[in-house]
């Protein structure tokens, strides 16, 4: 049966070896049969740029291109934490970029991809982060300076971003309804598939009057998170941790 499948908020680090150890299986073994794989952000817990030389970027990338090699497109976008891929890693891993947002056609249905932070208006603090941190003349910036330095700098944001979080009411984090509706209206989308906020679901809702529905996808934290899509619908399906 034709399937696609969608995963984001893996938050890949050295410090969680078990779950990049879980994307590379779900890589060789589910991705690798499917119509198309789509990485809606932050697969990353942090980039500091496509110069990075540490070890986990390229075992990523090696079974990536695997998969890819193997007749399954992967569709890349950048997240919050990942906001640095580059043209550099999608060669070098044979993905393919992808702005934010982008429209395809899912077995017929007009769907609208975003990572889901821009949606989160109600914060905003992070979204005057967002903006900095997008702006191409800080990413070069940035980029200029030595990767021992990016390094310490993506730490500290890190940290930085944890507190301030911890201060936050839980719906000042997740998506703002108005901007959702307005979204899906702009792109004339009745279906919405985005991550960021952590908060697997699949919601219903009406916009302009017509039934819609907004799939959000889980975190890789403590397990696996995956949305498949067939022509007959979507599902959310958990990936397991191998017992240790």
């Amino acid at each position: 049966m034709p399937v696609t499948r969608f995963i984001s908020d893996l938050h890949l680090d050295p410090e969680r070896p078990a779950l990049t150890g879980l994307f590379l299986e779900f890589l060789d073994e589910q991705a690798a049969n499917a119509d198309a794989l789509y990485i809606l952000g932050d697969l990353f817990e942090a980039w500091i740029g496509d110069d990075d030389d540490a070890p986990l970027g390229s075992a990523v990338s090696g079974a990536i291109r695997q998969c890819a090699a193997g007749g399954t497109p992967v569709y890349l976008m950048r997240g919050n934490r990942d906001f640095l891929l580059g043209e550099t890693f999608a060669r070098q891993s044979g993905c393919i970029l992808l702005d934010d947002p982008a429209v395809i056609d899912l077995y017929g249905t007009r769907t609208l991809l975003m990572h889901g932070d821009s949606l989160c208006t109600d914060d905003d603090a992070y979204m005057q982060f967002r903006a900095q941190v997008r702006n191409p003349e800080w990413q070069a910036a940035l980029l200029e300076r030595p990767l021992e330095e990016r390094r310490v700098l993506a730490n500290e944001m890190r940290a930085a971003s944890r507190q301030e979080n911890s201060g936050k009411a839980e719906v000042i984090m997740d998506v703002n309804g108005l901007a959702v509706t307005e979204a899906m209206k702009g792109n004339s989308a009745l279906r919405l598939i985005h991550g960021h906020t952590h908060r697997p679901a699949i919601h219903n809702l009406q916009v302009a009057g017509r039934p819609a529905q907004r799939m959000v996808l889980g975190d890789w934290y403590e397990q696996g998170s995956v949305l498949e899509c067939t022509p007959q619908g979507c599902t959310l399906r958990v990936l397991a941790l191998p017992a240790s």
